[in-house]
């Protein structure tokens, strides 16, 4: 493996790095406003979500590595405590793009990318229009990190009032990624499109429940030369396995089965279409299956 002492490595390239491997982030286009009334917006992805009781977004505003300045969102929030971070879908990610220019601060963001201010309810700073969830802020501490090119400044954000397009909601009344169709940041110029065939879901009791966890699988399951680790974890997930009758009864009942008795490794085949089982979410199938491949005898 490549092995970085991060004190031995030029910023530029330690920032490159890091954010080649810590990704894809979420983006905050995040809109302010100047003391002297000049809107600003800006995309970051050093950014997340820490609290939701308070409901706190938190991203970072890092000094220019290239010559050690500060950006005009900063000075703004340092003004006047108030932030709007609206969300980044892929309508409008070239826009956000252009908004990553460095414009004087006397230039106007909204006007030259495009996007219409909304006023908000409860701070200065506009909403983005175009952009499906807008959060009113006011910031309640800036950490700063350190004072040289590449530091970053961490804004803690208190969400005031959340503002949802209900086109973006399913019919629970919940966000559904399909439709809201968000951006994430990568390395370099690498961006994300976190809908379509992109996007998993996955299901895991993460309560006090019993399952059975790797460790207590049986040898040739754990150590199969078929299943990856992911198709392992969905059994090691299960309370029990399938019981050893259950399993045998796919030999009379599933010609595949049938007809991989005589393979030349029918652990291996058994595997193999316990892993096609696993993978289309069919997990009863593929638990009885890797439970026959232990069973089962060449």
């Amino acid at each position: 493996m490549l092995t970085i002492d991060p004190t031995q490595i030029a910023t530029r390239d330690l920032h490159q790095f890091i954010l080649g491997a810590v990704s894809p982030r979420p983006i905050a286009f995040a809109s302010t406003i100047s003391t002297d009334g000049i809107p600003n917006i800006a995309p970051y992805s050093f950014f997340n979500a820490f609290s939701s009781n308070p409901p706190i977004l938190i991203f970072s505003s890092n000094r220019r590595v290239a010559n050690n300045t500060t950006k005009d969102t900063l000075k703004n929030v340092q003004d006047t405590g108030e932030v709007v971070i609206n969300v980044v879908p892929h309508s409008i990610v070239r826009q956000m793009a252009m908004a990553s220019i460095e414009w004087s601060s006397e230039v106007n963001e909204f006007e030259k990318t495009g996007l219409t201010p909304l006023a908000s309810d409860l701070v200065k700073p506009f909403r983005i229009a175009e952009s499906p969830v807008q959060m009113e802020c006011r910031v309640e501490q800036i950490l700063p990190l350190g004072d040289q090119g590449g530091a970053g400044n961490l804004i803690v954000c208190h969400i005031v009032r959340m503002h949802i397009a209900e086109e973006v909601l399913n019919e629970n009344g919940r966000i559904d990624p399909h439709k809201i169709d968000l951006m994430g940041r990568m390395g370099r110029f690498w961006y994300v499109r976190a809908s379509g065939e992109a996007i998993q879901e996955i299901v895991q009791e993460v309560g006090a429940v019993d399952v059975i966890g790797f460790d207590k699988l049986p040898h040739g399951i754990r150590h199969s030369p078929v299943l990856t680790g992911n198709n392992i974890a969905r059994l090691a997930a299960l309370k029990t396995l399938p019981s050893a009758e259950d399993a045998a009864a796919l030999t009379i009942t599933d010609p595949r089965v049938q007809a991989m008795l005589k393979a030349p490794d029918v652990r291996v085949a058994m595997h193999r279409y316990a892993q096609d089982a696993l993978e289309n979410g069919d997990v009863e199938l593929g638990a009885k299956l890797v439970v026959l491949g232990e069973a089962v005898k060449n």
